[in-house]
């Protein structure tokens, strides 16, 4: 159940402004964070040369890792060390060099210390859907994990 008010959105762009600062994967792609909230983020990147494959198209591990990027700063946003536990996607339609793409997650629902993300991944320009990503946390209790 996602919480709401000042405090929770405060939480949730903190979390959000650390967790960036020391995201260098996502830093050296050029993904930017554009809008958290309890529960919730968006995340976008554009698809540049070095990242299509051998057909000519976005590596799909490319896609994979936006998708995973909004679904890793959606369950960060309560203040808590969070991680995958598992994910799946469904590639949708090709991508290709210079589109530009916005992976949007929500919560769906959290119980005890795990929770269920789904992620929509779609063009920039149209809106148009090219990925479908489901997310599984776990919230960490300490290093040991």
């Amino acid at each position: 159940m996602q919480r709401s008010g000042p405090d929770a959105q405060a939480i949730a762009q903190r979390s959000a402004e650390a967790m960036y600062a020391a995201d260098d994967a996502s830093q050296r792609l050029g993904i930017a964070i554009t809008d958290v909230a309890p529960g919730r983020a968006t995340a976008r990147m554009r698809i540049g040369a070095d990242m299509v494959n051998g057909h000519g198209i976005a590596h799909g591990g490319y896609v994979f890792l936006l998708a995973d990027t909004a679904f890793a700063f959606a369950c960060n946003t309560y203040g808590d060390r969070v991680v995958a536990r598992g994910a799946s996607i469904v590639f949708i339609a090709a991508v290709h060099e210079m589109d530009e793409l916005v992976a949007t997650g929500i919560e769906r629902v959290r119980y005890g210390r795990n929770g269920v993300y789904d992620v929509t991944v779609c063009r920039a320009d149209t809106g148009d859907v090219v990925a479908e990503f489901r997310g599984e946390s776990h919230v960490l209790r300490g290093l040991e994990e």
